[in-house]
């Protein structure tokens, strides 16, 4: 079968981890544009050859998959110049990669003929990533047009990540899980880390001392599942421990008491079953208060 052409607009750190690697899956590399010049050089000279263009449409034009990988806030703004100036052949599939929007702030491009949908790699990246595969054993979701869903999967299948299918209304709470497990990670691991400083442990030791835990933790969730993984006062309806927590956090740092009382508050169904419900109960009024 002829190969596929790619083409991609916006070649930031992740337009460009892709130029590379659609490269050595077998894709050809036909055109790349990017706000800064230079950008879409790196990512032509990343992928061994395509041209660069200073317009969307041109980079975009004759290409069987054009990858969007600008800011979220552009994605619409481009799709609607490609199809504006026809720059999409007929039976094309364009792509963007962003966690948050759906295929239809794309939904432009079918005015030409092309297939709409989203490719979203469940993975952070922070620079360029090659030669080394950050896509092997990972999570990518899509969701889309038929023909886009299943150029989607196939380059997902290349990139050796397990394709994920989501549909196009529930896209936005899928990105949520994602924000929760990941940003919202850093966040939690920020509160611990500052309790632990409260506790007299110098900072520059905090992640020594709660890293191992979380590995910990993470490595039970995998084995046992999410429920089954609880440990500590509440899986064991410690409600002296929990009063005690409560206490000192005020005392000490007031302004992480609500979140350690949300926190604890959304853990207590979890240890329904294992724990007695006036017990439970108990608790809830506990990390009710404020």
């Amino acid at each position: 079968m002829k190969p596929r052409t790619f083409a991609i607009v916006g070649c930031g750190k992740v337009g460009v981890t892709l130029a590379w690697h659609l490269a050595h899956i077998g894709y050809l590399p036909l055109g790349f544009a990017s706000r800064r010049s230079a950008s879409a050089h790196a990512a032509a000279e990343s992928a061994g050859g395509g041209r660069v263009c200073r317009d969307p449409w041109e980079a975009a034009a004759d290409a069987d998959v054009v990858f969007i990988t600008t800011p979220d806030g552009t994605i619409g703004s481009v799709a609607a110049g490609l199809a504006e100036h026809k720059g999409l052949k007929r039976g094309a599939v364009v792509l963007h990669c962003s966690g948050a929007l759906s295929s239809e702030i794309i939904a432009a491009v079918r005015r030409c003929g092309a297939h709409a949908g989203s490719l979203h790699p469940l993975q952070s990246f922070a620079a360029p990533a090659f030669p080394e595969n950050p896509f092997r054993g990972i999570i990518m979701a899509g969701e889309g047009d038929d023909k886009a869903l299943d150029l989607a999967r196939e380059i997902a299948t290349g990139f050796q990540a397990t394709f994920l299918t989501i549909e196009t209304e529930h896209k936005t709470l899928y990105h949520a899980a994602a924000v929760v497990a990941s940003n919202y990670l850093v966040t939690l691991l920020a509160a611990s880390t500052r309790l632990l400083e409260g506790s007299g442990i110098a900072p520059e030791e905090t992640l020594k001392v709660i890293l191992p835990l979380v590995r910990g933790t993470l490595n039970n969730i995998e084995k046992r599942g999410v429920a089954d993984a609880l440990t500590g006062p509440i899986a064991r309806g410690d409600i002296d421990t929990v009063e005690a927590h409560c206490r000192k956090i005020e005392q000490s740092l007031p302004d992480l008491l609500p979140f350690y009382q949300v926190l604890g508050r959304y853990t207590l169904p979890l240890a329904q079953g294992s724990v007695r419900a006036d017990k439970l109960s108990e608790m809830a009024d506990l990390l009710g208060r404020s």
